[in-house]
């Protein structure tokens, strides 16, 4: 997964919570309450039963994408948990991947290169 993420974001990865391999970061701020701090724009947790591969612009905004990915499940928010890296076409992912990456950058003000 780690040379599929390197092939796309051209960050450097750092690990986020002892469990997360995060590429980028974006500061942000909740509307709703006090809360803000620092978030990779991309990331990927390796699991005992699954891959958790992290959208931060929200898996929902690449439902087309998503329709050819493979086989996979999704949370409301964030998250594509995939048990193998062979249920899924790695072309499609990626482009999944930098889509969310350049919406984020978008978002955050950030330098558009991936």
């Amino acid at each position: 997964m780690k040379k599929l993420f390197d092939s796309v974001v051209k960050d450097k990865p750092a690990l986020w919570n002892n469990n997360m391999i995060g590429y980028g970061t974006f500061h942000y701020k909740s509307e709703r309450s006090k809360q803000e701090g620092d978030w990779p724009l991309t990331a990927f947790s390796p699991r005992k039963q699954y891959i958790a591969v992290y959208i931060m612009s929200g898996v929902n905004h690449y439902a087309d994408l998503l329709d050819r990915l493979g086989k996979y499940k999704i949370s409301s928010g964030s998250c594509i948990y995939i048990n193998k890296i062979e249920d899924i076409n790695p072309d499609i992912l990626k482009e999944i991947i930098a889509a969310s990456v350049a919406d984020m950058k978008k978002k955050y003000n950030l330098p558009s290169s991936c």
